[in-house]
């Protein structure tokens, strides 16, 4: 692995552990130096690069550390948990992007998960482009009120930075989809565009009614970035937040569980938090951590790709569809994945997306001829 250390300062020692606490197994980089990472781990840091969001801060406390150093481990933890510390705002935005995705893209290299805090949401971008490297097409999921879509001649910002993925060149971007849209945020053209572009949308009142409909979402994305501000300002601090709708902090740290599980989730965010973060926010931000670590370590590796002999494969012969859809769930999680056949001298570059995870609820759908919607969506995407 490069050496990433020059991006980062290094962790006060001065925090307060209790024995056996998650605290006392993080391997951190303080004055002692920089840790040597392990592949098959998790790196934290935080990153407090606000210039392009609407937060004005002059100091940062992270105070989720504090939190999270109190927590103690789940049952059968056995990846190493590293806390590498802070990357710094550089001396122009664009050098913290870059520092971003070079440490980005050196951890995802290595099999290495990095759970960042920022910043402003912008800064999914960077986490984007860490990807770039890897030459492969990937998804990003966003827990949002809104789509951040924005203008690609303006300036990239912390809500207006998905029209800036979607210009990239090469472009490695899937699918794009965003869970907790509350649609007085959203403007029509907004939608339109997404449905132009066969991004995937899971609104607040469609998650409330039944929270497993997100669940496919997170199973499909590599890069998760949460926007700190579509929870509930109740749930967070009244002073700083004032959205009265939003994410109910356990359906914040259920969804990041749900991120944490799957198998293909290779990056966390949560951005757009209070640099001053009150206690309320602080323990939020460290208890979504944890139930991000506890998914992890419950991955069965039960994504569908080569052989699938340890699968259960399902026929469906809909009226208006051509050929059969056939629907896979495995043995190991009763987890269902639908097949998108597709041929094409690129499908080595497509590979990934052609197994598309879902529910029974589509399974049972097809049965009566109604064609998921994931499975026209991503056909279109692939032709």
């Amino acid at each position: 692995m490069k050496d990433v250390s020059i991006y980062f300062q290094s962790l006060r020692s001065d925090y307060p552990i209790l024995e056996n606490s998650l605290g006392e197994s993080i391997i951190r980089h303080d004055e002692n130096g920089f840790p040597e990472i392990k592949s098959n781990s998790i790196a934290i840091f935080d990153i407090p690069e606000y210039r392009n969001s609407t937060i004005s801060y002059s100091a940062t406390k992270n105070s989720f550390r504090t939190f999270l150093n109190e927590l103690y481990q789940g049952e059968n933890w056995s990846r190493d948990i590293y806390d590498l510390g802070t990357i710094m705002p550089g001396g122009k935005i664009e050098d913290t992007y870059f520092a971003l995705s070079q440490v980005v893209s050196e951890l995802v290299k290595h099999d290495v998960i990095p759970v960042l805090i920022g910043g402003g949401q912008d800064l999914t971008l960077s986490c984007y482009k860490g990807f770039e490297t890897l030459e492969r097409m990937i998804n990003i999921c966003a827990l949002d009120s809104q789509f951040d879509i924005g203008d690609p001649n303006e300036l990239i910002s912390a809500n207006g930075y998905v029209s800036h993925l979607l210009m990239q060149r090469p472009c490695y971007l899937f699918n794009y989809s965003t869970i907790g849209i509350q649609r007085p945020f959203v403007k029509k053209n907004d939608f339109e565009l997404f449905e132009k572009l066969y991004f995937d949308v899971c609104r607040l009142g469609e998650f409330n009614a039944d929270f497993r409909t997100a669940e496919p979402h997170l199973r499909n994305a590599d890069v998760l970035s949460i926007d700190f501000g579509s929870i509930k300002s109740s749930e967070t601090d009244l002073n700083y937040y004032k959205n009265p709708n939003g994410f109910y902090a356990e359906q914040v740290c259920q969804l990041s569980k749900y991120a944490g599980i799957s198998d293909k989730m290779s990056c966390f965010g949560i951005f757009n938090v209070d640099p001053l973060q009150n206690e309320t926010s602080a323990s939020l931000i460290a208890q979504m951590i944890w139930y991000f670590l506890d998914g992890v370590s419950q991955r069965v590796g039960d994504f569908p790709i080569g052989s699938k002999k340890a699968y259960t494969k399902f026929h469906v012969q809909a009226e208006d569809v051509a050929d059969e859809l056939v629907f896979y769930k495995s043995n190991k999680s009763e987890r269902w994945w639908l097949e998108v056949k597709y041929t094409s001298v690129e499908n080595n570059l497509y590979e990934r997306h052609c197994m598309v995870p879902c529910d029974k609820q589509d399974y049972e759908n097809a049965l009566s001829n109604v064609i998921p919607d994931l499975w026209w969506k991503t056909l279109q995407k692939l032709s």
